[in-house]
């Protein structure tokens, strides 16, 4: 009965096992399928995750091991077969899953492992990337340095301001002890201390450009460590017992510096440089940074930059000072050469005027003279005067045309004239002269020559004549023969003239003249001064001739105005020469239609005379005034003279045909004259013919006349012939302006 009642005693806490075991089962399968429903969850949000598959897999284990805990709990009690029956179909597929759960874990464990590795990996790279982050962003505080510093350093283009601003920007940014730069010197050979941070006054000892240390520098572009013993290390003296801090030198290239010198320093090449040494602060474990080196380099660059930028500013600064002293050198030069130009042709227009009124007189007396009965003795001195004064005529033409054509004032008048008649009027101009000499002229007109051509028909002449008339002045006997022809392509290149260059065209052709003569000749290598003004060959032959040595150089000018070229062929003295000129010359359009030349014609008049015919002359001054009324009364004119221009407008009337007046006058105005003679007669046919007699020769003469209405324009001085045939072109067509 006891023991009955021992076991009896223990069941109540057996029970109590049993239901603490329940309530276990119960929370262990309750958590069990918590957990599925959380792994869902996780599936569901993350959408890397690779194995999904697994994880179902392993839910299903949880789920069949809760649903195992849960059937458990009906076998605490008295259960029936079907029970035992799920519990055990529970454990089985429990079983398989978790042994297939198993089998798959062999298999992902070295995935996972890998996984890992990798993590471990990216967290390698991560804490690289950091490095390099951190290298960009000191790179780019170097950089920051570097563009801040260049700003400071370039601000000025002073080169001393320069490198003071270098030392103080490094030094700043490095938080350097000291900074030094060290120039060379004249001679080259050494270099100076020149410029440093902390001193004011650098001591400015020198060391040996030739030092090894000096020399590794100098031979790399890049910033170097060098011993804080060293010379040019040796910035200032250490106190105490502390240590110098570390020490690096780079070069500073030097270039264009032609000027930039510590007390004058040489003309720099490309190839010296400077040195700048930077000294970190002494008794500190601090070293030079990479990037700190590269800050260095680079700002050493940027001051050889800035350096260069300076010494070309400078250069280009002196060069516009320089040019500007040229420029007021220049501009005096320019005014006092107009000053001198306008003095000299205000001195040749009045000298004009004034040697041109008693050559007036001189040849229009002569011309008169020579009229009246003369013995053979008187004639031939009357002769030799009126050559002389033609010569002297001739002689102020061409002065006057030299002075225009070199202050380039003289201009070509183009007109379409007869070109063969130009040549047949030199030849009768040549041919009483060539007589007396007993020479034979002969001119050769080519086939295709035209005859009629656009061009200066006076400046053409004046070059023939001069030509010609040479070659008769200097032939005693033989023949002097005048040829012309058109210019082909393959003769206008000449070796002589390399600058002459010929361009045909169908509007104008090259017309070549050769003048060849039988006479003293020359040696060739006096040709060129033939050229020169005022020079003359002083051969004998040539000695006694006479000239101003002027002709032949106006006749090169004349030939280059015309765009041509001339020269002189000779084999030696005694074997006569060949003068030779190319000009440009127009086709004109009508070549069946020319205009007059209404110049003074030297042929023939007979002794043509105008009775009766009124004329009216006013000129200041009394001998022209004579000379002129003179003329014109020994050629049968009624003439009156005048002294002023009052006294002519009060006598000028309808009868008058042809009123001579001196433009030139002091004090009167000429062109007045005529404007108001035109205001009295207002009918053309009522209105007598207007022309200024003048000494200037002045194309602004000739242009007021026309522009007032006057109608010719004629050059003293004035033969007899001249007068003739000046009358003669007057009256018939009623208009006569000489080239001037």
């Amino acid at each position: 009965m006891e023991s009955c009642n021992c076991i009896e005693t223990q069941w109540p806490a057996d029970e109590l096992l049993m239901k603490y075991q329940y309530i276990s089962d119960f929370f262990i399968a309750l958590a069990y399928f918590s957990i599925p429903l959380e792994l869902i969850y996780f599936v569901k949000k993350s959408a890397v995750f690779p194995y999904r598959w697994v994880l179902v897999q392993f839910g299903a284990f949880i789920v069949l091991c809760g649903a195992t805990h849960l059937i458990n709990l009906w076998t605490f009690s008295m259960h029936s077969r079907t029970v035992a029956v799920v519990m055990t179909t529970a454990k089985v597929l429990t079983a398989v899953v978790s042994c297939a759960t198993a089998l798959m874990l062999v298999h992902i464990i070295p995935d996972l492992l890998s996984v890992k590795t990798r993590e471990l990996f990216l967290k390698n790279k991560a804490a690289e990337l950091d490095r390099e982050m951190g290298l960009i962003r000191t790179q780019e505080e170097t950089g920051r340095h570097v563009r801040m510093s260049t700003h400071e350093i370039r601000s000025t283009l002073d080169r001393h301001t320069i490198l003071k601003t270098t030392l103080i920007e490094l030094g700043r940014t490095l938080a350097l002890e000291e900074c030094a730069l060290w120039m060379p010197t004249r001679t080259g050979l050494e270099l100076q201390l020149s410029y440093t941070l902390r001193q004011q006054n650098p001591v400015g000892y020198t060391v040996p450009i030739q030092l090894p240390v000096i020399n590794q520098v100098f031979s790399s572009n890049r910033a170097m460590k060098i011993s804080p013993n060293c010379p040019v290390a040796r910035l200032r003296p250490l106190a105490g017992k502390y240590m110098p801090g570390e020490v690096v030198a780079v070069r500073v290239p030097l270039l264009h510096l032609s000027n930039f010198q510590i007390n004058d320093w040489p003309e720099l090449s490309t190839k010296r440089y400077a040195l700048m040494v930077l000294m970190l602060p002494s008794d500190s474990a601090r070293q030079w940074h990479v990037h700190e080196l590269e800050l260095v380099e680079v700002v050493a660059d940027q001051v050889a930059v800035a350096l260069s930028h300076a010494a070309i500013l400078e250069e280009s600064m002196r060069a516009r000072d320089l040019l500007m002293e040229q420029n007021v050198a220049l501009d005096l030069a320019r005014r006092e050469a107009e000053t001198a130009i306008r003095a000299r042709n205000d001195f040749l227009a009045v000298m004009n005027h004034e040697m041109r009124t008693p050559m007036h007189a001189i040849i229009a007396l002569s011309s008169l003279l020579q009229e009246t009965e003369l013995t053979p003795e008187q004639r031939l001195m009357v002769e030799t005067i009126l050559k002389s004064s033609n010569l002297l005529a001739t002689l102020i033409n061409d002065v006057l045309d030299l002075s225009r054509l070199e202050d380039g004032s003289l201009q070509l008048e183009l007109v379409t004239f007869n070109l063969h008649a130009a040549f047949r009027e030199v030849l009768n101009l040549i041919k009483p002269i060539a007589s007396v000499k007993k020479l034979m002229i002969t001119l050769n007109l080519a086939p295709d020559l035209p005859e009629y051509a656009v061009g200066d028909e006076k400046r053409l002449l004046q070059t023939l004549l001069n030509v010609v008339g040479n070659a008769v002045k200097f032939s005693k006997e033989g023949s002097v023969s005048i040829t012309a022809f058109v210019a082909k392509s393959e003769s206008l290149r000449d070796s002589r003239a390399p600058d002459f260059f010929a361009m045909p065209s169908e509007n104008h052709f090259y017309l070549r003249v050769q003048v060849k003569d039988s006479g003293t000749g020359i040696n060739p290598q006096d040709i060129p001064k033939l050229f020169t003004k005022f020079a003359q060959n002083q051969t004998l032959a040539t000695r006694n001739s006479g000239g101003s040595g002027l002709g032949l150089a106006i006749c090169k000018r004349f030939v280059n105005l015309m765009e041509g070229h001339i020269w002189i062929e000779s084999e030696g003295l005694g074997k006569g020469c060949t003068a030779i000129f190319i000009v440009k010359l127009g086709i004109p359009e009508h070549s069946n239609e020319s205009k007059p030349a209404y110049g003074p014609k030297i042929s023939g008049h007979g002794q043509t005379n105008f009775p009766g015919l009124k004329v009216l002359v006013m000129d200041d001054n009394a001998v022209s005034r004579s000379v002129t009324k003179g003329l014109l009364v020994h050629l049968g004119c009624d003439v009156m003279t005048v002294s002023s221009s009052e006294e002519c407008l009060r006598v000028v009337s309808q009868e008058h045909k042809v009123v001579f007046m001196d433009v030139c006058m002091p004090g009167i105005d000429g062109y007045d004259v005529a404007v108001h003679i035109h205001e009295k007669f207002t009918r053309r046919h009522e209105r007598p013919l207007i022309v200024a007699l003048t000494g200037n020769t002045d194309k602004v003469i000739k242009e007021n006349c026309m522009r007032v209405g006057m109608d010719g324009v004629i050059l003293k001085p004035v033969s007899l012939e001249k007068m003739r045939s000046v009358l003669l072109d007057l009256l018939e067509h009623r208009v006569l302006f000489e080239a001037m």
